[in-house]
């Protein structure tokens, strides 16, 4: 996910400051992980220079001065056109888990036992993910739901490659 992007989409509604802003992020996509102050104030910073925000003003109080920012034109178009671009499933072939499984073989190791082991990760990680959901809004229900499904493809990749590593071994054998 592209943070700076997401910021500057949450901008796009009302003009707001990096700690409500933070807290708004946190709120729709933290999920499990937050994002941390620092990268609000570096990223907004960013898109003051690149001119696609622009600070409103200061505004002092107790604690260090508070700097409402609100999206430019210029901001709004590259929300558009980020909302408006396709992203392109993953367009590399290159994974851990298939170098794992390749140098696995390649060592003579046990490949079987490297894919058991993250086939058991996969579904603690299902299952924490499902007990997520009973209680959760719909937000994050489609969050889960988003994160299920990638481990369940996975899963089916492990089934699969399990089912063909004697072929594979004797093709990198061969070769």
């Amino acid at each position: 996910m592209n943070n700076s992007l997401t910021l500057l989409g949450l901008l796009s509604r009302e003009a707001s400051y990096g700690y409500d802003l933070k807290h708004s992020y946190d709120r729709y996509f933290g999920a499990g992980k937050a994002l941390a102050f620092g990268q609000v104030y570096s990223t907004l910073a960013r898109m003051v220079r690149d001119e696609l925000i622009r600070a409103l003003g200061e505004e002092t109080g107790a604690g260090p001065d508070r700097k409402k920012y609100e999206i430019t034109s210029a901001g709004q178009g590259r929300v558009r056109e980020w909302l408006f671009t396709p992203d392109v499933p993953s367009e590399s072939l290159q994974s851990n888990l298939f170098a794992k499984t390749v140098i696995a073989l390649l060592l003579d190791d046990d490949a079987n036992r490297l894919l058991d082991l993250q086939r058991m990760q996969h579904m603690a990680r299902m299952r924490e993910l499902t007990r997520l959901k009973q209680e959760a809004d719909l937000l994050l229900v489609l969050q889960c739901d988003h994160g299920l499904f990638h481990i369940e493809a996975d899963l089916r990749w492990i089934d699969l490659t399990s089912a063909r590593l004697n072929q594979l071994k004797k093709e990198l054998q061969s070769a």
